[in-house]
């Protein structure tokens, strides 16, 4: 039936007759091995027309005989008490076929078999030889209420295809993909899959032909390409691969066994595919690794990327796994906003990017195996180094153990580091210099910058100087301690002080502060520190010390190290309380005090400033939480924890925050300020990720703190954040009187954000109640002081809201437009939650106006730019909203998958009001596909739900079940 209606048996096709009785054939498959009155047949076929009952009985003998001259002793259609039932292997049945394909694929990806899903997926895409029966007039064998809907033929292509490129297939891949991006120019994924196809083949310019006649699609209907798209298209434009490698290592020597063991392990075949390197501090692991990574460039085309763990740097935590991947996906292109929160669907974004692709992966300075699996590459074309003091696990494809350079490599790395006719002659005592350098190439290096530097020094001035600083060492020491001594008094200090840092760099200005000198003073010493090889410049103004050299500064610490960094936390925290004034202006009332104060912090012009340095200094402002905990610098510790929050917020990140905010509520003690503001961040954070209990309980705690310190806006900000998570609990009774407390609150302080916001959420209740007439008042308000104010965030969510009010009351019309200004401008602030939020608004106005193609499409887009949010609401709406077009479509196995998803958040979340829709889903899903005993069950928890939310649904769910005659019906 997927294409013109036909049967075969063993090889040949059986004659159906004629129209008529295909007619009647069609209504026995769409009800097959159930049974059908002749009446009912009647009914569908030849409505209005019960005198034809009669033909009923004469066609199903012509088919019949039809069966049995063709052998098909496997199909009958039998006589029972009321009527005729088909009876045959429903397998047999493409359109049930088509579906159990898809799970059995479905199934075979969970269990990690790709290439048997490849298979399974092209039998079910082969299945579709054109439309539901396309031949056939629909109205004649049931109408909308039988069609099999090709938007799960669509589906299957796209992961038909995204399999494929997982599987290296990309030549399958892109010829699947041309045909069906001519059939869908507008369809984003099919374009985005396309591209990838391409690109992998290495037709970029195809690429690019492919996305603009996707952005000339979408622009027909009023759309722009999405982020993945705008994404693909830049890396093809770039042609050169994305590569974060520094400069080659100067003048690399020896190592060559090492380097062939890499190589050998790069060149080989399989799955996660590395070389562990590991060995002493200074050995040279991280120079082989970048060594090794410049000589496989060509092997890998596609992309060579360095992302260095901080494993053993002092004083900086090691790089966690979810910071990790936000650094790889941001190089392979990925916008921020496209970012996952979570490392599982950030791991699965990862790992996609990789597939299809040739990528090698530099992992610097891992702490352990754990820190190192979820980033390394599973895609058979890309490979991975990492770099260790600990050796690796034993599944790592290859290792290599670092030993000290070889005595002839070490001295001839030596002599090409300097002029050689200064050591001419002198071959005995060179090689005494490297053996009291261990043989390492860090302490080689420091010691020849040191001999460069000072060129009138002798061979034996340097000897010397390194044999005064103690006996010969394995690890080197002697030579960084004779190079320190050669620094004068401040040049000492500032190495000292970088060895106390508490974040992984620092910027000029940071180190200013710091070192508590002008820019230009600042700017000589770390000229002077590079110049010797104590400090390296990763980026234009940007220094960051080696482990190894950290390690020596860290342990003699300067007496002005308290004051030093006290300096540098003022500076971290007067500038990040500019940053995030300027960046969020709306957010002022909330920020804490800020009475310190810094003679180098830095002012802000505009939001995107504002941004960059937040966004440059993420991991030092987090990294000084910690620091300030432990030495008790508590207030600098909560300020820059619940200042930093708003960045996180925004980028919908709070796993990276909540560590280290919880350090600083340990550390605030008796500040009842200070516990006040973090309790209220936390309960906002908690209450995000869907922990919706432990949210209410530290917004709880928080509120009295609140009341004791005479802060109204704190009170009027705490019950609206426990008035949320109420309602998220489902008290709504109770939500909205704690809703209507902090209204009068935000009054009395004079907050009309604060005002705009929660009638918008008292807005959202009555509406979940049907109160539409009143929700729409709550709604407009909010709109109208959103705008007095000109809070474009604000507006856009009560936008939304404000759509949603008119779908109920069918004026959609007035619907679409508020969601697509609400999408306009969430897509101007680059906020990805309220992009997906708006376009799933606009999908189910379309769908409410049977406008399915519309709906899915817009569905699509929201699914694409979702992906990159944490924010449970958000997933567990999109997939109920999806799981609606799919039972609007006939698509229940879709459809049972979707709604199946949705209750997993809720459960997750304790989410009452998630879960009641999400149970009605699944029961008609599980009604519609004959699984009427499941479907009982579900029927009974959506209608205890409903009923505990007091809400109108649980008497049409009553009513509904009351009309069907099957075990759904049954109580």
């Amino acid at each position: 039936m997927l294409g013109p209606l036909e049967a075969w048996h063993g090889g040949a096709e059986v004659p159906l007759g004629d129209l008529q009785q295909r007619y009647v054939l069609v209504v026995l498959l769409v009800n097959a091995n159930r049974p059908m009155t002749p009446e009912r047949i009647t009914e569908i076929v030849w409505p209005d027309q019960p005198e034809r009952k009669n033909l009923v009985r004469g066609y199903v003998n012509k088919l019949r005989k039809a069966f049995t001259e063709a052998g098909a002793d496997d199909v009958m259609i039998a006589t029972t008490p009321t009527g005729y039932v088909l009876r045959v292997d429903e397998d047999r049945i493409d359109t049930v076929r088509f579906d159990r394909l898809r799970e059995q694929a479905a199934r075979a990806v969970q269990d990690g078999d790709q290439r048997r899903a490849v298979e399974l997926l092209r039998e079910a895409v082969g299945l579709w030889r054109g439309r539901f029966v396309e031949d056939i007039d629909i109205d004649r064998v049931g109408g909308a209420d039988v069609v099999f809907s090709d938007e799960g033929h669509h589906d299957a292509i796209g992961d038909l295809a995204e399999l494929e490129l997982v599987i290296g297939d990309h030549r399958s891949a892109r010829d699947r993909m041309r045909r069906a991006v001519r059939t869908r120019p507008d369809h984003q994924k099919y374009a985005e899959l396309l591209m990838r196809a391409l690109i992998a083949g290495g037709d970029q310019v195809g690429a690019i032909k492919v996305f603009e006649a996707a952005g000339e699609a979408l622009d027909r209907a009023g759309f722009e390409p999405g982020p993945l798209l705008r994404n693909l298209a830049e890396r093809a434009r770039r042609g050169e691969p994305v590569s974060s490698l520094p400069s080659r290592p100067g003048r690399f020597t020896g190592r060559a066994d090492e380097l062939a063991v890499i190589e050998r392990a790069a060149a080989g075949t399989g799955e996660r595919r590395a070389v562990w390197v590991s060995g002493a501090p200074g050995v040279g692991k991280t120079g082989l690794a970048i060594e090794a990574a410049h000589r496989l460039k060509r092997r890998f085309p596609d992309g060579q990327l360095l992302v260095r763990l901080n494993g053993f740097t002092p004083n900086v935590a090691p790089t966690s796994i979810s910071d990790a991947l936000t650094q790889l996906l941001t190089e392979l292109g990925v916008p921020p906003e496209q970012i996952p929160d979570t490392v599982s669907r950030k791991t699965t974004l990862y790992q996609t990017q990789l597939y299809g692709t040739k990528t090698l992966v530099v992992l610097d300075n891992a702490v352990s195996p754990d820190q190192v699996r979820p980033l390394l590459p599973e895609a058979e074309g890309c490979f991975a180094v990492v770099t260790s003091r600990h050796m690796g696990e034993p599944d790592i494809s290859a290792h290599v153990r670092l030993s000290p350079l070889p005595p002839a490599d070490a001295f001839t790395l030596f002599t090409t580091l300097i002029d050689p006719f200064r050591v001419q002659g002198r071959s005995a005592d060179v090689a005494g210099l490297v053996k009291r350098c261990g043989y390492l190439p860090m302490p080689i290096n420091i010691a020849a910058a040191l001999f460069r530097r000072h060129d009138r020094w002798s061979l034996d001035h340097l000897l010397g100087l390194i044999d005064e600083n103690g006996a010969w060492q394995q690890d080197g020491t002697a030579a960084i301690r004779a190079s320190f001594l050669q620094l004068d008094a401040a040049q000492q200090e500032a190495f000292q002080l970088f060895g106390q840092l508490p974040g992984p760099d620092v910027d000029v200005v940071g180190a200013a502060a710091l070192l508590g000198h002008d820019i230009g003073v600042t700017r000589a010493l770390l000229d002077d520190l590079h110049e010797v090889c104590l400090l390296e410049e990763v980026a234009p103004d940007r220094y960051q010390m080696l482990d190894a050299l950290k390690e020596f500064a860290s342990a003699d610490p300067p007496p002005t190290q308290r004051e030093a960094l006290l300096r540098l936390l003022d500076f971290y925290l007067v500038t990040l309380a500019a940053a995030v004034g300027t960046a969020y202006p709306f957010d002022r009332a909330g920020q804490p005090s800020v009475d310190r104060t810094s003679p180098l912090a830095l002012t802000f012009d505009d939001t995107a400033d504002a941004l960059t340095w937040l966004t440059a200094e993420r991991d030092n402002l987090v990294a000084a939480v910690p620091y300030a905990s432990e030495h008790g610098l508590a207030g600098h510790a909560w300020r820059v924890a619940v200042l930093v929050w708003r960045r996180f917020a925004s980028a919908k990140r709070f796993r990276d925050w909540i560590d280290a905010t919880e350090l600083a509520r340990q550390a605030v003690g008796a500040d009842h300020y200070g516990q006040a503001h973090v309790l209220l961040r936390l309960a906002t954070t908690h209450d995000r990720l869907g922990r919706h209990t432990e949210a209410l309980e530290l917004a709880a705690a928080a509120l009295p703190l609140w009341v004791e310190l005479g802060d109204v806006w704190g009170e009027a900000a705490t019950l609206g954040a426990m008035a949320i998570c109420t309602m998220q609990l489902g008290e709504h009774e109770k939500a909205m009187a704690q809703f209507e407390t902090a209204l009068r609150k935000y009054e009395e302080c004079g907050d009309l954000r604060g005002q705009a916001h929660v009638l918008s959420h008292l807005g959202y209740l009555n509406e979940q109640h049907r109160e539409y007439r009143t929700a729409l008042r709550q709604q407009e308000a909010a709109v109208r002081i959103e705008r007095s104010i000109g809070n474009r965030r604000g507006l856009a969510h009560a936008l939304n809201n404000l759509g949603a009010i008119r779908q109920h009351l069918g004026e959609l019309d007035e619907a679409i437009p508020a969601h697509v200004e609400a999408y306009e401008i969430a897509s101007e602030l680059g906020d990805s939650a309220l992009i997906a939020y708006a376009l799933t608004n606009i999908a189910d106005a379309h769908r409410l106006a049977g406008r399915l193609t519309e709906a899915v499409r817009h569905h699509e887009l929201a699914t694409s730019v979702a992906s990159g949010v944490d924010d449970a609401d958000l997933r567990a709406r999109l997939y109920r909203d999806r799981g609606l077009v799919a039972q609007d479509g006939r698509d229940h196995v879709t459809a049972l998958r979707l709604f199946r998803s949705s209750l997993d958040v809720a459960d997750a979340t304790g989410n009452p009001t998630h879960r009641s829709h999400a149970e009605a889903g699944i029961a008609r899903a599980l009604h519609e596909l004959g699984r009427h005993r499941e479907a009982a069950a579900h029927w009974d928890v959506a209608e205890e739900v409903y009923a505990a939310l007091d809400q109108p649904e649980a008497g049409e769910v009553r009513a509904e079940r009351a009309g069907l005659a099957c075990a759904c019906g049954q109580r």
